[in-house]
């Protein structure tokens, strides 16, 4: 009779308990027989990092290394090892000759792969990003390590082809910056310098950045170049391509699919390859012998990480020249307040274009603020010199124009008494989604084609903020038989050629031409300065400054807006690195960001108040709420704000850290730990 005959012929209780003894009688075997493994003769202990997601299981594990599996479990190599009674991956980081736990070690389960994935650099820096945002390194390890493409890992990876030979001599590609020159020859002699680079007007700074990894490459060591999305890593490919050509360096990115991306990074971790340049992934790309790590535009938010612990791709690469010892470049047309405290504390040095440079590149100027003018009436939501500007741009070449919104007609009001117009069904706004279409609910998509005003019985509607189509509309008319594209949303365009024609497009959407616009208008400037934000300023002039940079030599831009505002003024002047100064004054005055370390804590009203009881906060801390949800929001969690000088950022970080230990070593309720948000 077999095993499962005598199952059979027991009782129900008494079969469930045979059962269940067998299976322990089953485990009971399998590990013995783990525990009777012949151990390897060299280093038998591999300390292993478990990717569970768990604050108080964030340090290595000491396993012992069965002698059959000596050769492939090396320090980087994926394994599975028993943990809590399951199986889980994790990552070799050390092989070590004993083990300092006292008992018996379970043996690993088997090596999944042994290509050597996570280099110790690597491991490094995710522990110290984990550490500065109060995260968990698994998180951290997600980020920088794709996921395996079993097909894929066993294939080679080719090395490079040989460089052509370069002619040498002829003028110093960076020669228009002072200081851009001695930085390019430390990086070619082998040294670490730290820059800050604000970029001239219409800066090829694809080509620039290309010429810095050459540099680079020619002291024998690697360069991480970090962009915002996928049209800059374009941008810079073709820029290497064409500097170096094909094959000497890789596009790290999401777009590229599970299969190209991860035979790209094994190109890098096998040291076949040793120039990068993609998003934020590609900041903690293993390159070998690194020697520079830049990020360009890094004011923008798409470096932000939108996955816990949300690490900033800037902090990322900074971290990681700390460790690695290279050079540092922190590049962009405009600066953020957190690239000026880097050459306020000594940390980089200034890059960028004398005066006469920037006035001989663009002629930038004001019109006034069209805000205040009614968009039904013509083309008075342009004002005249705008008209003109586009005129003169017209006869040149391209023309740029650019609006804060997308769509059509976005809000519309009364005309006689200036009441928003809403709909009867759910109060919802009312909006135009094009030029015969009638008034239309933004909410629940009713129509309302005999509309009329509750306050005044008015029938006339207006429209306070319009999109681009409805700019474009405009702007065709006024200038048939120019053609007029758009460039918003999901139909962005990444170019445009040298023919004349008017491009209306979004702030981040804006088409590089061909050879540069003629002109670039800035609409509605009021509208990116309204913003909600502690930012607004700052993420305004970075707009406007990156298209207005989209010029050719000697091209005109011209912001429609008020004259006397500070992020205009700045842009007229091309003064970006003045402004962010004294934006970093007022909130060193107010006490807010960089100045001070700002950490958010969201929960359950329940769980945000233990967790600030459990919290072990420096003396000097701030504690700003809790902070109930606002009326009808869909999130129910209330908000607490830490804040922190700067010098006590690490404490800070430290106690938090010690909070999700402690919380989840309780299996306590969640709590969002969010440290040096982008907004507060």
């Amino acid at each position: 009779m077999t095993p499962d005959d005598r199952d059979a012929a027991l009782p129900g209780l008494a079969r469930a308990a045979a059962r269940k003894s067998g299976a322990a009688a089953r485990a009971r075997r399998a590990k013995q027989a783990a525990a009777a493994v012949e151990p390897a003769a060299v280093d038998p202990v591999a300390r292993v990092l478990v990717d569970l997601p768990l604050a108080h299981l964030d340090r290595t594990f000491d396993y012992t290394v069965p002698a059959s599996m000596a050769d492939q479990a090396v320090p980087g190599a994926r394994v599975k090892v028993r943990f809590a009674g399951q199986d889980v991956d994790g990552f070799v980081v050390e092989r070590a000759a004993e083990s300092d736990h006292g008992g018996r070690l379970t043996s690993l389960r088997r090596v999944v792969s042994a290509e050597p994935v996570l280099t110790p650099a690597i491991a490094t820096l995710c522990r110290r990003i984990a550490e500065r945002y109060a995260g968990v390194s698994a998180d951290v390890r997600r980020l920088a390590v794709p996921p395996r493409h079993a097909t894929t890992e066993k294939q080679p990876s080719p090395p490079a082809p040989p460089l052509e030979s370069r002619p040498l001599g002829g003028e110093e590609p960076w020669a228009a910056y002072p200081a851009g020159a001695a930085f390019r020859h430390h990086l070619r002699t082998g040294g670490a310098p730290r820059a800050v680079w604000s970029a001239a007007p219409g800066e090829d700074w694809p080509r620039r950045l290309a010429e810095l990894a050459e540099a680079t490459r020619d002291s024998s060591r690697g360069t991480v170049i970090c962009v915002p999305d996928h049209r800059d890593v374009a941008r810079v490919d073709a820029a290497l391509t064409d500097l170096m050509g094909p094959d000497h360096h890789v596009t790290l990115q999401a777009e590229a699919g599970p299969g190209p991306r991860y035979r790209d990074f094994l190109m890098v971790s096998r040291g076949a390859r040793r120039i990068v340049v993609g998003t934020r992934s590609a900041a903690f790309a293993p390159v070998h012998d690194l020697g520079l790590v830049v990020i360009w535009d890094d004011g923008d938010d798409l470096h932000a990480e939108p996955r816990a612990p949300y690490p900033h791709t800037r902090e990322v690469l900074l971290e990681r020249a700390e460790i690695e010892g290279c050079a540092a470049l922190v590049g962009g047309f405009s600066r953020s307040v957190e690239a000026d405290g880097l050459l306020q504390t000594g940390w980089a040095k200034e890059i960028s274009a004398p005066r006469p440079t920037v006035r001989d590149r663009a002629l930038i100027g004001v019109a006034g603020a069209g805000d205040r003018r009614d968009p039904y009436a013509g083309a008075a939501r342009v004002p005249r010199e705008a008209h003109d500007a586009v005129r003169w741009g017209l006869e040149r070449g391209p023309v740029l124009v650019q609006t804060p919104r997308a769509g059509y007609v976005l809000r519309l009001a009364c005309d006689r008494c200036r009441t928003p117009a809403r709909c009867s069904a759910c109060t919802g706004p009312l909006q135009l989604t094009g030029p015969t279409t009638p008034p239309r609910c933004r909410w629940c998509a009713t129509e309302v084609p005999g509309w009329v005003c509750a306050e005044c019985g008015g029938h006339g509607l207006r429209a306070p903020v319009i999109g681009d189509a409805r700019t474009a509309d405009e702007l065709g008319r006024a200038f048939a038989p120019v053609p007029v594209v758009t460039s918003s949303g999901d139909r962005i365009r990444a170019e445009v050629d040298a023919e004349r024609r008017i491009v209306v497009a979004t702030p981040g959407a804006e088409p590089v031409a061909a050879e540069g616009y003629a002109v670039v208008v800035l609409l509605d400037t009021w509208l990116l300065l309204a913003r909600d934000s502690m930012r607004a300023a700052e993420e305004a002039l970075r707009r406007w400054s990156n298209a207005v940079a989209l010029l050719r030599p000697g091209g005109r831009a011209l912001a429609v807006g008020e004259p006397a505002t500070p992020a205009l003024q700045a842009l007229v002047r091309w003064d970006q690195a003045g402004f962010a100064g004294r934006e970093s004054e007022e909130r060193r005055e107010a006490r807010l960001p960089p100045a001070t370390l700002v950490a958010t804590l969201r929960a359950a009203p329940g769980a945000l108040d233990d967790a600030l009881t459990l919290l072990d906060l420096p003396d000097d801390a701030d504690v700003l709420g809790p902070l109930a949800p606002l009326p009808g929001a869909v999130d129910e969690d209330e908000r607490a704000v830490l804040r922190v000088p700067r010098a006590h950022g690490a404490a800070l970080s430290a106690a938090l850290a010690e909070l999700q230990r402690v919380r989840s070593a309780r299996k306590l309720d969640p709590v969002r730990i969010q440290v040096d948000p982008m907004e507060i």
